[in-house]
């Protein structure tokens, strides 16, 4: 049985199955009526065809058993923050490496995992970096993979929107440096269904493709949207004081490399992504439009 069979006979393992994109494309899996096999730090609610893990590092309580009939393996596990406890290495870099070594075991042929947007071997950014060592262990691994690199992913939870939400209450929006950068948002459920894609077609092997939205949209201009008639006030400062405040301050709204992120400036190919995929994907302003709605 390969991974491109009938969805309802598969079973796939997904690691970080708890947080913001796992959370929903169990949803969606669970209603194709494909086996989960769940595995988080910490325990959580699981489906009636899901088998969940606790693991904290994808090596520890990790029974074998449990993912031998799994011809997939989802690898969302991945952080934008560091600090002296946590850091890049240990989880971009060294929980891939963990994941690629539970698929040998288990003799998984196929691994989807979720990178970032900018990656490249030409990056300073320690936390591209990072995800394109990441990115080199799968290709360099014998598995079948599609690496998805994201944009923002949005929808009602999202880092950002919670980032937003927050100084909304507090009154005041920062925007660093022009606000003129572009971001290219994605929808959490459309990302779900471009995995889902993923696992059942042949199109999606051994590539690497941009996972952005079908628009671009400046910082500023989206951030005066998601404001709407709320009454916060928009703040810019200047780049150099909000790279100070992140290096100085942990409660700073922007930590360093959301910064490098954001005035990154990335943009990808979502025509690449839409001719693979045969899909309509949310806009931005439709994404936000029904956020307001709800």
């Amino acid at each position: 049985m390969t991974f491109m069979e009938k969805p309802n006979k598969l079973c796939v393992a997904i690691s970080g199955a708890n947080g913001f994109v796992g959370k929903n494309l169990r949803r969606l899996l669970h209603k194709k009526g494909i086996n989960l096999v769940s595995i988080t730090r910490r325990n959580f609610q699981n489906y009636k065809f899901e088998t969940k893990i606790i693991s904290p590092n994808l090596s520890k309580n990790i029974p074998i058993s449990k993912l031998n009939k799994c011809h997939a393996f989802i690898h969302l596990i991945g952080t934008g923050k560091q600090n002296i406890t946590t850091d890049y290495e240990y989880v971009n870099v060294g929980l891939t490496k963990n994941a690629i070594a539970l698929c040998r075991k288990a003799k998984i042929k196929k691994f989807i995992f979720i990178s970032g947007l900018g990656v490249s071997k030409n990056t300073t950014s320690a936390y591209f970096i990072s995800k394109y060592k990441a990115e080199q262990l799968i290709i360099n691994s014998g598995l079948n993979y599609t690496i998805l690199r994201a944009s923002y992913i949005i929808d009602k939870n999202d880092s950002l929107s919670i980032s937003l939400t927050r100084q909304i209450k507090h009154g005041i929006i920062i925007i660093p440096g022009s606000g003129t950068y572009h971001l290219q948002p994605i929808s959490v459920n459309d990302v779900a269904k471009v995995i889902y894609k993923a696992l059942i077609s042949k199109k999606f092997l051994n590539k690497v493709i941009d996972l952005v939205g079908p628009q671009t949209v400046t910082f500023e201009k989206y951030v005066k949207i998601f404001k709407n008639k709320k009454s916060a006030r928009i703040k810019k400062i200047k780049l150099e004081n909000a790279y100070y405040d992140a290096l100085h301050n942990q409660k700073s709204v922007f930590g360093v490399e959301d910064l490098n992120i954001l005035v990154g400036d990335f943009i990808g190919n979502h025509e690449k992504l839409k001719k693979l995929s045969k899909m309509k994907f949310k806009t931005y302003l439709e994404i936000l439009q029904s956020r307001s709605s709800s």
